[in-house]
């Protein structure tokens, strides 16, 4: 509880801290190495972005590929003007990499032969290496003209690759996050990773036990956890008193988020005489077989397909509904959700959570205390949990309320924030 009131005290004092020591960063630089920009559903890399910058730190983005966006968010465009997109090859590419050939060849060859040796037990992993190989050794040149300082690339997968071979060519202390997929899917080259980096951000207990368990207890000190978070002070809270259950599930249209499971789940609700709409923002490869399914199952119009949506018209949404679910399975290929950011969100709003038992998940779904959790694709298990929340509005309550107290003291964006600053130049601000 100590711990726990010391943070909450750290979050109130925390702006005024941030706005009064944002100059003693002035100058500081920091490169970011992410797979995509701008990717909508990746608000936790832009978060990221912008919080650093409104600490006072310069921040270079070099993304490995440009988004081909349809839906932007506002705040991501003038990142996006002056990020440091380059195509695979082109002449300037071509050139640094002939003159760090000819300058230092042991190393060229030796960083190159460490890519193809280290991911030979995955083709996804060995081709894109190599696909980003000259592209990240064009990255040192340009990172080392801007004067950054520290490197650090969300992702464990090709990100982190490419924040590997700048971390040679330029000598840069450089740093990688693990998340879901990029972590849990395939593990090709992750000890190399861990070994070279100056430390490495798991972003749940889950996640770090699970990077220990592959690269050895050695490397426990360089480990390090730090939650993605949102910023509790901008999320409305409101008194809800809706004539049905309002339900929302906030992710990409596809099978890992298990919106499948939960429209099934739904379907069951009608028995329990429970009037229920679900609301799925969002958009993806499986829209049209969900559109079938709640078709086929009869409750089409209580289904709302909201599509892909700006983060103010996602909080909107947010703000009419009665409980968040998260219905995350494992999928057939290896992936899997680390800790979505929509959970973060939804508690911050004081809205009651209902998620899988997977992966980080429980670190902030706390049965009875923030949430109701159940087994990764188990409809009946969802919709139990839903009948229990349609028929007790004191437990949403309660439960809401323990979800915002989580989110404050845990998942806060400007608290993160600051460890990471500490994490990157060994210093952070005295909030």
């Amino acid at each position: 509880m100590g711990a726990a009131r010391a943070r909450n005290a750290s979050a109130e004092t925390a702006p005024r801290a941030a706005a009064a020591n944002a100059s003693s960063n002035a100058g500081r630089c920091v490169a970011y190495v992410m797979s995509r920009f701008p990717k909508l559903t990746e608000t936790f890399v832009l978060d990221e972005i912008l919080g650093l910058e409104e600490s006072g730190v310069r921040v270079e983005v070099f993304p490995l590929w440009r988004e081909p966006a349809k839906v932007v968010h506002p705040e991501a465009r003038v990142v996006v003007e002056r990020a440091h997109f380059l195509p695979t090859l082109d002449f300037e590419i071509l050139r640094d990499n002939l003159v760090e050939l000819a300058r230092r060849p042991a190393l060229y060859l030796g960083t190159l032969w460490k890519l193809v040796s280290a991911n030979r037990s995955s083709i996804r992993y060995l081709a894109g290496g190599l696909a980003i190989f000259p592209k990240a050794v064009s990255f040192a040149r340009r990172m080392r003209e801007l004067g950054v300082e520290h490197v650090h690339a969300h992702f464990a997968s090709h990100p982190a690759a490419a924040a590997l071979v700048v971390g040679r060519f330029t000598g840069l202390p450089w740093s990688f996050t693990a998340h879901g997929s990029d972590l849990h899917r395939e593990q090709s080259m992750l000890r190399e990773k861990v070994e070279e980096a100056s430390f490495t951000v798991a972003i749940s207990q889950y996640n770090r036990r699970f990077i220990l368990d592959r690269v050895g207890e050695g490397f426990g000190d360089r480990v390090r956890v730090i939650h993605c978070g949102v910023d509790p002070e901008i999320q409305a809270t409101r008194e809800r008193r809706n004539a049905c259950l309002e339900i929302v599930c906030v992710g990409t249209l596809h099978a890992v988020k298990g919106q499948r499971v939960l429209i099934e789940a739904c379907a069951q609700l009608g028995e329990h005489a429970i009037d229920w709409r679900c609301h799925l923002v969002g958009d993806g490869e499986d829209r049209e077989m969900l559109e079938r399914l709640a078709t086929g199952l009869g409750i089409r119009e209580h289904v709302v397909f909201h599509g892909a949506l700006e983060r103010e018209a996602v909080r909107r949404v947010l703000e009419g509904v009665d409980v968040s679910v998260a219905p995350s399975v494992p999928t057939t290929d290896g992936r899997r959700e680390g800790i979505p950011v929509v959970l973060m969100e939804a508690g911050a709003m004081g809205l009651p959570l209902v998620a899988s038992r997977l992966s980080g998940i429980p670190e902030i779904v706390r049965e009875g205390e923030s949430g109701l959790l159940v087994e990764p694709g188990d409809a009946y298990g969802i919709r139990a949990a839903l009948v229990r929340l349609a028929q007790a509005p004191e437990l949403r309550e309660k439960l809401g309320a323990g979800a915002r107290a989580i989110v404050e003291a845990e998942f806060n964006a400007r608290l993160n924030r600051e460890e990471l600053l500490e994490a990157f130049f060994g210093e952070g601000d005295d909030a």
